[in-house]
């Protein structure tokens, strides 16, 4: 064990996740690569668990942070402050929610928290709607609403949370069926739940892409017809573009927009991407949703100066240069390059994804077992090989999650690709 990890282990919880048996300290970064502390570089296929969107020390993002630093790093949100208003007219346009506001948090668990006080107090009601699988945070509302048992460490909440099905595609009772078979069952199943309830439920919080539970997905349109059943009852529909939000899937700018027929969502939830490393999330919601608040509020640290300026400066490189087109079309590369090299490995149940956004779903061979171990052996040959990716799923963490910066070239995503198919058959 080497020194740094020794004091880690000293000085932070043992349920803080450290990836690698011989864990990695990141020094520096540039591009889509970091390099460690003994100087080795490596290729980064997760960003930091999907939060350098765009790339390592992206030039604009870090003079934008220099420069705001050099005027104010602090005010709060009790005094007026110029790039929060600027950044915030740029999201809630991009939002597509009508009359939209626009609140900042530091991270997507305070970004779903504050979702769910909204929704919560706006219809009067502690019933939360939430699918099997989900991951939404680590606090004590956003932990009551996580379907994924592997980041769930208590069963005690203060809100009551009715689990229905539709996240994960290819498992479960209804994985045989086609997708609009599957989408009706979805939807009965959800009609079944709410004719169990008493009372009004308040919203349905969902991730149009897992990201924790292993970059599933349903088909889409399925949330455009939990929406109709949703509408008839009067509860919100609250989608965290957590993981999903700006561009990432490729085809679409927010997750909820391959459900587009149901219309925007009355709250979108976001964080990680938007602020290349800085502490930015976020709460949009139609203004008579957001200001149903009777009592005030602050954020100390939400919509800090020199967070806002990395969103502003991080997201006009997004805009300026299309990276959604990119992660498009480099994704297709991407998943077609896995699939083709790792087609006839019985290890290997799926290779899935939309965009940037790539899971390997890894089974006992033979089985439909998940296999936890093989998942932790692909990651190690992987970091060996010069490249790092991340893991997650359902059952028992046996996915691996691939999500580099959304400015990866096709050399790179060909590099990638290259290592972890080496790293899976050699393993």
């Amino acid at each position: 064990m080497n020194e740094l990890h020794r004091r880690h282990r000293a000085v932070i919880p043992d349920w803080v996740a450290l990836y690698y048996a011989d864990p990695l300290e990141i020094t520096h970064g540039e591009g889509r690569h970091v390099w460690d502390a003994e100087g080795r570089r490596y290729l980064d296929f997760f960003g930091g668990i999907l939060t350098t969107m765009t790339a390592h020390a992206l030039p604009e993002v870090t003079k934008a942070v220099s420069e705001q630093a050099g005027r104010i790093v602090h005010s709060s949100t009790l005094y007026l402050n110029r790039p929060m208003v600027e950044l915030a007219e740029k999201v809630a346009e991009l939002s597509g929610i009508p009359d939209a506001r626009v609140f900042f948090t530091t991270s997507g668990t305070e970004a779903n928290d504050t979702a769910l006080l909204l929704a919560t107090g706006y219809r009067r009601s502690n019933q939360i709607l939430a699918m099997r699988n989900s991951y939404h945070g680590r606090s004590f509302g956003a932990v009551g609403i996580t379907g994924n048992r592997g980041w769930s460490p208590t069963s005690l909440s203060p809100l009551q949370t009715l689990y229905v099905h539709g996240g994960v595609r290819s498992r479960g009772p209804y994985a045989h069926l086609s997708d609009a078979a599957f989408t009706a069952a979805c939807v009965a199943d959800l009609e079944d739940v709410l004719g169990q309830t008493r009372g009004g439920v308040a919203a349905l919080i969902a991730e149009p892409v897992q990201g924790v539970g292993g970059f599933t997905a349903p088909p889409d349109g399925l949330f455009a017809a939990f929406r109709e059943v949703l509408d008839r009852h009067g509860i919100l529909w609250i989608t965290d573009e957590v993981q999903t939000g700006w561009g990432r899937t490729g085809d679409h700018f927010w997750g909820w927009q391959a459900h587009a027929a149901s219309g925007p969502p009355d709250i979108l939830t976001f964080a990680k991407g938007i602020g290349n490393g800085m502490s930015i999330g976020g709460v949009v919601a139609r203004a008579e949703i957001m200001n149903c608040l009777d009592s005030n509020s602050i954020s100390t640290f939400g919509g800090s100066p020199v967070t806002m300026a990395a969103g502003l400066a991080n997201l006009g490189y997004l805009l300026d240069h299309d990276l959604q087109a990119n992660a498009k079309r480099i994704g297709e590369q991407l998943i077609t390059r896995l699939r083709t090299g790792l087609a006839d490995l019985p290890g290997v149940r799926e290779v899935r994804g939309r965009g940037l956004m790539v899971g390997i779903e890894l089974v006992r061979p033979g089985t439909d077992a998940a296999d936890p171990d093989a998942a932790s052996a692909a990651l190690e040959a992987a970091r060996e090989g010069g490249l790092l990716i991340g893991k997650g799923g359902g059952h028992n963490t046996s996915v691996l999650r691939i999500a580099p910066p959304l400015s990866l070239t096709e050399a790179e995503a060909e590099e990638g690709a290259e290592i972890l198919v080496r790293a899976l058959r050699d393993g």
